[in-house]
């Protein structure tokens, strides 16, 4: 992998792992790529962290039905669960194809380069 690539990957990577909106599995699968990149083990963990990033990094679709169900009422409460669904589709009508959140903007950025990565 060329340096240059791997600078931004190892950027976003620690974007994702500082927001608050990371997942455990995310935070892991960054925390393992970074401490794979560059060494013998790179190639084998960047299909690990683009896997993980491909179930996690939240489609905006995904988003607005989540914050809008039932379950999403009962993990963020009535009311955050509602302006989190006016957000999200908000940003849906914006023309977006993810989820605005740090953790997913950062994974998403990593995945449209997917392609250099494998």
């Amino acid at each position: 992998m060329e340096q240059n690539l791997r600078d931004f990957v190892a950027e976003k990577a620690k974007e994702m792992i500082a927001a608050y909106s990371c997942s455990p599995e995310a935070k892991a699968a960054a925390e393992s790529w970074l401490a794979a990149a560059g060494g013998d083990d790179e190639a084998a963990e960047t299909a690990k962290f683009i896997a993980e990033l491909e179930q996690d990094v939240l489609h905006i679709e995904d988003c607005v039905a989540f914050t809008g169900s039932p379950m999403g009422i009962k993990l963020f409460g009535e009311e955050r669960a509602k302006q989190m669904n006016e957000h999200a589709r908000a940003v849906q009508a914006a023309g977006a194809t993810y989820c605005d959140c740090p953790a997913c903007t950062a994974g998403a950025a990593i995945l449209a380069r997917k392609a250099e990565l494998l």
